[in-house]
C-alpha cells in the first residue's frame, strides 16, 4: 500500500523509513517520553513496532505518519490514525521527539489528520485515548476541541477517551 503524503506549514506526513529507527528507539529508550505509550523498548521492539505501523496502514487502509520538520528535514515525531485489534475505537494518536516540543507541533498535525480522517475517509467522530498523568497531551486535545467523555482500560492501564468535534462542528465536513 502506498501511504499518502500530507503536510503543513511546518511539518511533512509521510510514510516510514529505515532511517527513522534510530531516532525513534532513542525516543523509546527515554523512560519519560515513553511513559504513556508502553514505556522503554529497546532497538528491536522499537523497529517491530515500526512494523507494526506500516502494517496497520495494509489492513486498515490507514495508520501513523511519521512526521518530518520541514526546516531541517529530521524526523520529528508521528501522529495518526489507529485502531489495532482491541482498541476502544478509531483514535488519532500522537508523540514528539524532545527537541521539537513546545512549538504546537503536534496540534497542527492532529488538525490535519482529522480533517483527512473527516475530509477524506469519511469518519463522522473521532477519538483520543490519554492516561490522566499525561498533561501535554491532554493540553493538545483541549487545544483540539476534544472533551473527556469516559474513563477506559487499554493495554491494562486506566486512561480517558476524549472525543473530537464531529465534523460539522470542526468545521471539516
Amino acid at each position: 500500500m502506498t501511504i499518502p503524503e500530507l503536510s503543513t506549514e511546518r511539518l511533512r506526513f509521510r510514510q516510514w523509513r529505515n532511517e527513522d529507527l534510530a531516532p525513534f528507539a532513542a525516543f523509546y529508550a527515554d523512560p519519560a517520553a515513553s511513559r504513556f505509550i508502553g514505556g522503554p523498548s529497546n532497538r528491536e521492539a522499537v523497529w517491530r513496532r515500526i512494523a507494526s505501523y506500516v502494517g496497520h496502514w495494509t489492513l486498515r487502509g490507514y495508520g501513523l505518519w511519521a512526521l518530518e520538520d520541514k526546516a531541517t528535514g529530521r524526523f520529528a515525531g508521528y501522529c495518526g490514525l489507529w485502531y489495532p485489534d482491541g482498541w476502544p475505537e478509531p483514535e488519532i494518536g500522537w508523540g514528539l521527539m524532545k527537541e521539537f516540543q513546545g512549538r504546537g507541533l503536534i496540534t497542527e498535525a492532529a488538525l490535519r489528520v482529522r480533517e483527512y480522517a473527516y475530509g477524506v475517509l469519511g469518519w463522522t467522530t473521532a477519538a483520543s485515548c490519554i492516561a490522566d498523568e499525561n498533561g501535554p497531551s491532554r493540553r493538545v486535545a483541549a487545544r483540539l476541541g476534544a472533551h473527556p467523555e469516559r474513563n477506559i482500560i487499554i493495554l491494562g492501564n486506566v486512561a480517558t477517551l476524549y472525543r473530537h468535534p464531529a465534523p460539522e462542528q470542526s468545521g471539516q465536513s
